[in-house]
C-alpha cells in the first residue's frame, strides 16, 4: 500500500521546510544572503576573513568593547585602504548588531603605498584587522549568548582583481575567547587624531600643493616622514617620496610639496592626511591623522576623457562577459542532452532504488485502470521536473547571494540527513507491514489516497528527487558546471532536462499498457514484493546513518539509531492491545525524547569530519589550496580526490580504482602527492576549487603538475586512464 496523501504531503513539506530553514539559518529575520554564512570566518583562495572580538569587561550595560574584521591575505595579494588610490575599492564593513549596541567609526590601520606603475594604490598585504568600538547602552538587556554579525565586501588584487564578500557571525558568551593582542596591535597601527596645526596651500601653478605641519612629537624632529592622503582624487598617488615630491624641516615645522594629479577629480576646501615615519611603501607606526584647511584656488576641473586604449579594453571585457553569459547554441544543446542522459542513468543508481518499490506497486494495478496509470505517470513526471527546477533554482539563488554551494548541498547538512533517515525508517516499517498509515487517520482522510492518486504520484516524484539528486553529479558533471555559470534562463532548462530524463522510464511505462499487462495479476505476490522492498529502504537508512557518522561523530550516529529504535517501537505498539500500546508508547516516547535532546546537543557542538581509519588513510593528505600551491612550487605533482561520504560513486571509486596497488605504486614512483578534499560537510574553499574546474558536484579527480594546466579525469576513472596521465609527467 502506498503512503496516504496527507502523510506524504506532510513529510514533503517538513523536508523542504527543513531545507529552507537550514538555508535561512538561526537568524531568520536577516536577509537570505546574510544568514547562509553564519560562521565566524570565511576563506577564499586569496583572503581569509574572520570576525574577532575583544571584550575583557564583557558585553554589559555602559561598557565598551571592540569588534574587528581580520583579513589574512595570501602572498602577493592585497586589499584596500579607505582611500584606495588610483584604482581599487575600499573594504566595506556593515555591522549587524542587536539593538542597544552602538558601533563607532572603523579604525583604519596604517596602510602602505602599493606601486603599480604608472598607478599607485594604498592598501594592506599579509594581515590587517579593521576594528571598531562598540558602546553598550545603559538599558541593554544581555542574554546568555549575543549574536554579532557583519557583512564584509572587499576587492582582492594581485595582477588581477576579484570582488569578494562574506557574512560573518559569532555568538558571544561569557566564556568566549577574546583577541586582545590583535586589537592592541591594530590600535598601535591606527593613526591617532592629532591637534597638530596643519594647512594645505595650492601653489600658483595649480600643479602642486604644499602641506605644512607644526607641533609634531619631539621624537619625530628631523626624521624622514611619509604623507598619505585620506582625501581621495587630489594628489598624484604614484609620485615617489624624495623624488617626485620633497620634504624639509624648518625648525619644528615640517613641510612637504606634492604634485597634483593630472586626473584630479576634486577641489576640497579641507584635506585629511595620515603622517608617519619611514618610507611610503613601508611606513612605520605610530601614525597621526591630521586635518586642515586648503588655501589658494584649485584650477577648474577638466572634463574627464577615456583614452582609446582604455575604451577598447572596456569593450573587449564587455564582449567577453556577453559571450560567457550567452553560450553558443551548440554548447547549450549539448549540456541539455548531457543532463537528459544523466537523468536517465540516474534510475540505475542505488539512491533511486527505494523509489522503485512505490512505482512498481503502482504498475501492478489491473489493466483496466489505464487512465489512472497515465495520470499517475504524468503527475510523477511533473513532480520530478518541478523538484529539479526548484532545487536548481534555490541553488542558483543562494550562489547569486555569495554562498559557496554545490550540487547535492542538501546532504551536506546533518539535520537533513537525520530527517531523511527517519523518513525512510517509516517507509521501511510501512512496507514490512509493521503498521499502516491509515491507523493514525480518520477514514475520510485515509481514503484521500484513492481519490487523489494523481497528486500522490507527484509527491512521489518530489521524494525521489530529494534523495536521488546528489547521485547525478557522476554522469553530468560538465553540464552542471556549465549550468552554474549561466543565467537562470539558460540554467533552469538544464535542470528540467535532467528531471525529464529521470522520469521518462516511468512516463513511458504509464503510457504503454503492454508493460503493465506483462506484470503478474494482483495476488499474494504483491504482499511478498512489498515486504521485500523494505530491505532496500533499510539499506538506504544504513547508508544515511553512515554518512551522518562521517559528518559528525559515531556518537551522533549511535544517537540517531536510538531515535530510530524509539520510532520503530512506537509504530509497532499501535498494532497491539491497548495495555501493551500504552506501555510501549511510553517507553518509545521516553527513548525518543532522550535521543532527540542528545541529538540537538551534539549538533550544536562544533563537529569535524571523522578521520579515516583505513590503512590507506595515511597515503592521502587533507586538501587545501595552499598545500597544492606549496607542492607545485616544490616541483611536485598533486592528485586530488574531491569526494563526499554521501556520494555513492565516490565510495565505489575509493575502494576500487583509487585503491589499486599498481596505481598507488605509480604515484609513489613519480612522487605524486595524494590529497583528498572531503566535501561531506559544506566547505566554501572546496566549492570554489570545484567551480574553478568547471564542476559543481563530486566526484572530481584532477592531476596538477608544475607548469601545466590541471588535468581532469572522468567521474568513473579507470586505473589505466590515470596511469597513462602519470606517464606523461
Amino acid at each position: 500500500m502506498k503512503l496516504s496523501l496527507l502523510f506524504k504531503r506532510t513529510l514533503t513539506r517538513c523536508l523542504f521546510g527543513l531545507l529552507a530553514t537550514l538555508s535561512l539559518g538561526a537568524q531568520g529575520q536577516t536577509l537570505l544572503a546574510q544568514a547562509m554564512n553564519a560562521a565566524p570566518s570565511f576563506e577564499t583562495e586569496q583572503v581569509r576573513a574572520s570576525l574577532k572580538i575583544n571584550a575583557p569587561d564583557g558585553i554589559a550595560p555602559g561598557k565598551t568593547f571592540w569588534l574587528g574584521v581580520l583579513l589574512e591575505h595570501q602572498p602577493h595579494w592585497h586589499t584596500y585602504w579607505q582611500n584606495p588610490g588610483d584604482s581599487g575599492l575600499p573594504t566595506q564593513v556593515q555591522w549587524q548588531l542587536p539593538a542597544g549596541l552602538n558601533v563607532g567609526d572603523l579604525q583604519w590601520p596604517l596602510p602602505k603605498k602599493i606601486l603599480l606603475p604608472p598607478l599607485a594604490n594604498y592598501g594592506y598585504e599579509d594581515t590587517v584587522l579593521l576594528a571598531a568600538p562598540v558602546k553598550v547602552d545603559a538599558n541593554f538587556q544581555a542574554t546568555p549568548t549575543i549574536p554579532l554579525a557583519v557583512h564584509v565586501q572587499w576587492l582582492a588584487c594581485r595582477q588581477e582583481c576579484i570582488p569578494q564578500e562574506a557574512n560573518l557571525q559569532l555568538n558571544w558568551s561569557a566564556i568566549s575567547i577574546n583577541s586582545p593582542n590583535r586589537f592592541e596591535l591594530a590600535r598601535q597601527l591606527s593613526p591617532a587624531a592629532s591637534s597638530a596645526a596643519v594647512h594645505t596651500e595650492v601653489l600658483p601653478d595649480g600643479k602642486r600643493v604644499r602641506v605644512t605641519v607644526e607641533q609634531l612629537p619631539p621624537q619625530w624632529q628631523g626624521r624622514t616622514l611619509t604623507l598619505l592622503p585620506v582625501t581621495p582624487g587630489v594628489v598624484h598617488n604614484a609620485a615617489l617620496q624624495n623624488k617626485d615630491w620633497t620634504q624639509q624641516w624648518q625648525g619644528q615645522q615640517w613641510q612637504a610639496t606634492l604634485p597634483v594629479s593630472e586626473d584630479r577629480s576634486d577641489g576640497p576646501s579641507r584635506m585629511v592626511w595620515v603622517l608617519a615615519q619611514g618610507q611610503e611603501t613601508a611606513p612605520v607606526g605610530p601614525a597621526l591623522q591630521i586635518e586642515g584647511p586648503v588655501v589658494g584656488s584649485w584650477p577648474i576641473l577638466q572634463t574627464a576623457t577615456v583614452s582609446a586604449e582604455l575604451q577598447r579594453a572596456l569593450q573587449e571585457n564587455a564582449n567577453a562577459q556577453t559571450q560567457s553569459d550567452a553560450p553558443v547554441p551548440t554548447t547549450w544543446l549539448l549540456a541539455m542532452l548531457g543532463a537528459f542522459v544523466g537523468g536517465m542513468i540516474l534510475n540505475l543508481m542505488p539512491c533511486v532504488f527505494p523509489v522503485l518499490a512505490i512505482k512498481v506497486m503502482g504498475f501492478a494495478r489491473p489493466a483496466e485502470q489505464r487512465g489512472a496509470h497515465v495520470r499517475a505517470g504524468l503527475a510523477y513526471t511533473t513532480g520530478v521536473i518541478f523538484s529539479f527546477i526548484a532545487l536548481g533554482g534555490l541553488l542558483l539563488l543562494l550562489r547569486a547571494t555569495g554562498e559557496q554551494l554545490g550540487w547535492g548541498f542538501q546532504l551536506q547538512s546533518p539535520p537533513v540527513i537525520i530527517a531523511l533517515a527517519l523518513l525512510f525508517t517509516l517507509l521501511a516499517l510501512n512496507l514490512a507491514g509493521v503498521f499502516e498509515f491509515g491507523m493514525f487517520l480518520p477514514d475520510h482522510l485515509a481514503n484521500l489516497q484513492s481519490t487523489h492518486g494523481t497528486l500522490n504520484a507527484a509527491l512521489s516524484g518530489v521524494l525521489a528527487v530529494a534523495i536521488a539528486s546528489p547521485c547525478t553529479a557522476p554522469f553530468m558533471g560538465a553540464s552542471l558546471g556549465l549550468a552554474m555559470a549561466w543565467p537562470a534562463s539558460l540554467a533552469l532548462p538544464i535542470f528540467a532536462a535532467m528531471g525529464l530524463g529521470m522520469a521518462l522510464p516511468y512516463l513511458l511505462a504509464s503510457l504503454w499498457p503492454r508493460l503493465a499487462n506483462a506484470l503478474p495479476r494482483p495476488g499474494a505476490w504483491m504482499q511478498t514484493f512489498r515486504q521485500a522492498m523494505a530491505f532496500p529502504m533499510w539499506a538506504t537508512v544504513i547508508w544515511l546513518v553512515w554518512v551522518l557518522g562521517q559528518q559528525t561523530s559515531m556518537d551522533t550516529a549511535a544517537t540517531l539509531l536510538s531515535l530510530m529504535l524509539g520510532v520503530s517501537l512506537l509504530m509497532w505498539s499501535w498494532s497491539k492491545t491497548m495495555r501493551t500500546r500504552m506501555v510501549a508508547s511510553a517507553l518509545a516516547a521516553l527513548l525518543m525524547g532522550i535521543s532527540g535532546q542528545m541529538l540537538w546537543t551534539q549538533l550544536e557542538q562544533p563537529q569535524t569530519t571523522a578521520p579515516e581509519t583505513s590503512p590507506m588513510a595515511s597515503t592521502w593528505q587533507p586538501w587545501s589550496t595552499q598545500a597544492v600551491q606549496t607542492a607545485l612550487a616544490n616541483k611536485q605533482a598533486v592528485f586530488v580526490d574531491f569526494t563526499a561520504a554521501w556520494c555513492v560513486t565516490c565510495q565505489f571509486n575509493k575502494r576500487t580504482t583509487l585503491a589499486n596497488e599498481a596505481l598507488l605504486a605509480d604515484f609513489r614512483d613519480r612522487q605524486v602527492q595524494l590529497m583528498r578534499a572531503d566535501w561531506t560537510r559544506r566547505d566554501s574553499a572546496i566549492t570554489q576549487a570545484l567551480n574553478a574546474l568547471g564542476r559543481s558536484g563530486v566526484p572530481v579527480y584532477v592531476l596538477y603538475a608544475p607548469g601545466k594546466d590541471p588535468q581532469l579525469f572522468s567521474e568513473l576513472p579507470t586505473v589505466e586512464e590515470i596511469r597513462s596521465a602519470l606517464r606523461q609527467l
